[in-house]
This record gives structure tokens, C-alpha cells and sequence, in this order.
């Protein structure tokens, strides 16, 4: 037990990691709903074939924010994929921050991306930073999300 203890400790002071959902398009998906100024919350990726985007509905305040993504593989009609990611299934991000896109290839995952957002905590009286991880495999569609907590 006491070779253990160590582990246990440290497994306490990791970060929080939660996991993000990611859903077919919706209301959220709407152009009107792209953070303005478009041309800077909005980037594309694989020679056009992922686009990010920024997306603000408004509302929750604390939770308005959410991640577009575009990306193969396309349907019969020629139309590629459409999700939204959010940090769960009801509320979005408290903020995120689109000028600190990272990007990177891995052939054998895909697509990386990383953003530095904001969540709100639980007792609703502030924020909490974090950093959002996007992978996205254009030959299978399986996009992973991940989000370590107490990034800044």
C-alpha cells in the first residue's frame, strides 16, 4: 500500500481531463452564428478539405462558444462532414481562443489541432483555462476530443 500512495498522489494533482462532445451539425452550425470577424475565427487545413470554425450562439454567457469542423470523408452527394464539438452535450466553452490554433499531422491519427478555451467551473463563479485537443482522421471521419483543465 504504501508503494502506491505516491501514485495515488500524483493521479490527485494531474489535471482534470474531461471529454468533449462532438455532434452532427445543428442550429449552432448556422453561418449567422460564426464569431466575427470571420476571416479571423475561421481557418482551413489539407489543401481546403477541414475548416475550423469559431462559432458563437450567445447563450449561456458562460458556455455560448462552440467548435465547427468540416472535413471528409464526403457523402454520395459530394457534401463532407459536419460537426460541432462543445465541451459537453448542453453547453459550450466560456471562451476560445482561435488566434492560439495549433496545427499538426500525424499520418497515422490525422489532423491535430489544439485551442486554448476557457470552461466555466462549477460553482459558477469563474473560469477555468484548458486546452482543447481536435484530431481529425479524414479517411475514417472519426474526429477525438480531449480537454485538459488548468492550462492557461
Amino acid at each position: 500500500m504504501t508503494r502506491l500512495l505516491p501514485v495515488l498522489l500524483a493521479l490527485l494533482a494531474s489535471p482534470a481531463l474531461a471529454q468533449p462532445n462532438v455532434a452532427p451539425c445543428d442550429w449552432r452550425a448556422a453561418a449567422t452564428n460564426i464569431a466575427e470577424p470571420w476571416a479571423e475565427n475561421t481557418r482551413t487545413f489539407a489543401n481546403g478539405e477541414v475548416r475550423l470554425a469559431k462559432m458563437d450562439v450567445g447563450e449561456p454567457a458562460a458556455g455560448g462558444f462552440h467548435l465547427f469542423v468540416l472535413s471528409p470523408p464526403r457523402e454520395e452527394m459530394g457534401h463532407r462532414q459536419c460537426r460541432i464539438v462543445s465541451y459537453d452535450d448542453t453547453i459550450g466553452f466560456a471562451a476560445i481562443d482561435f488566434y492560439g490554433l495549433g496545427a499538426t499531422y500525424d499520418p497515422a491519427r490525422g489532423l491535430m489541432f489544439t485551442l486554448p478555451v476557457q470552461i466555466a467551473n462549477d460553482s459558477a463563479t469563474g473560469f477555468v483555462d484548458a486546452l482543447l485537443s481536435v484530431t481529425v482522421n479524414q479517411a475514417t471521419g472519426e474526429i477525438g476530443t480531449r480537454v485538459d483543465l488548468g492550462f492557461d
